[in-house]
């Protein structure tokens, strides 16, 4: 089976890395074009285009994948199977309709919840309890194509960003094996996604924002969805600063206001949020690399008493 590969970020790569060294056939390796980074807008090659460089597969990297020289290269490698793992384009029936089996993308949620750039975090956030990899059919929608394979997991009340990323991207990995022993003994079966959809758009700075403490839950999935990157942030005294490792407090600490650090233990600072209060293992301040909350009232930078989100 000729399978062309399409995947931009580190999730795709780790994809990438599994089909090649479980002996799939990759013939070619599409990902979007190398793009300056950092301060210094240095240019460095996409994490799936160095897995692809590492095991000698052909990479290619057009701005256009629809059309034009992307779309001829494609054609030349005569794909029976296109697999795409956060690539970071939307397919035109051009390519959609090219290999014989079709496209198929590994998308990081139960479909049709979470179509869209940022599943993970969306269902942190929205404090979702299951999620798990969906493998469709690409069409010309987002994310709305037929199911071929699903595999669910669990979300625990201590999973962050980083730890249910890791989960996915273990089970994407997977899941993505069987799928192509399924496709390779032309066993292929499609379920239409059933139920409501919902969305995940892409991470802008102002869903960073926390600046509302009144619901503890709110609070918490807000700094899980985002720890450890790139952080959700609120406000004291004027500067931003980025909060880490939120769990519950079932502790009493009397009355006090919506984001007052009502107490700074070896464990963490305690943040009153209205309906309860929420413990926060690590604060970053600017210019500074994440601390202890008792290190940064050593350092003068937070004390007791202090309100965020003002």
């Amino acid at each position: 089976m000729n399978i062309v590969f399409m995947g931009t970020p580190e999730f795709a790569a780790s994809h990438l890395k599994a089909l090649v060294e479980s002996g799939v056939k990759v013939t070619g390796v599409f990902s979007q074009p190398d793009r300056p980074k950092g301060r210094g807008r240095r240019v460095y090659p996409t994490p799936v285009k160095s897995v692809a460089e590492i095991y000698g597969l052909p990479v290619f990297q057009p701005e256009k994948v629809n059309s034009g020289e992307g779309l001829e290269k494609l054609k030349e490698l005569s794909p029976d199977l296109i697999v795409v793992v956060a690539y970071g384009k939307l397919l035109k029936s051009s390519v959609i309709d090219l290999p014989t089996l079709g496209c198929f993308n590994v998308h990081a949620s139960l479909l049709p919840k979470y179509r869209g750039a940022a599943p993970i975090q969306r269902a942190i956030e929205s404090g979702e309890t299951r999620t798990g990899i969906t493998i469709f059919k690409i069409d010309e929608g987002m994310d709305t194509g037929e199911i071929a394979l699903r595999r669910e997991i669990e979300i625990e009340i201590s999973d962050n960003f980083g730890s249910l990323y890791e989960k996915l991207e273990r089970l994407g990995r997977e899941a993505l094996l069987d799928f192509l022993k399924i496709a390779e003994a032309g066993r292929i079966e499609l379920s239409e996604q059933e139920g409501a959809p919902s969305y995940a758009p892409k991470v802008q700075a102002s869903d960073l924002v926390i600046s509302d403490f009144s619901d503890a839950v709110y609070v918490l999935n807000k700094v899980r969805a985002y720890d450890p990157q790139p952080g959700a942030r609120t406000s004291l005294d004027g500067k931003m600063v980025k909060l880490f490792g939120a769990v519950f407090s079932d502790r009493s600490y009397g009355k006090s206001r919506d984001g007052e650090i009502v107490k700074v233990e070896d464990h963490g600072m305690v943040l009153s949020c209205g309906t309860g209060n929420v413990i926060i293992s690590l604060v970053q301040l600017p210019g500074k690399r994440p601390m202890s909350p008792k290190d940064a009232v050593s350092g003068r930078l937070i004390r007791e008493g202090m309100i965020l989100g003002g």
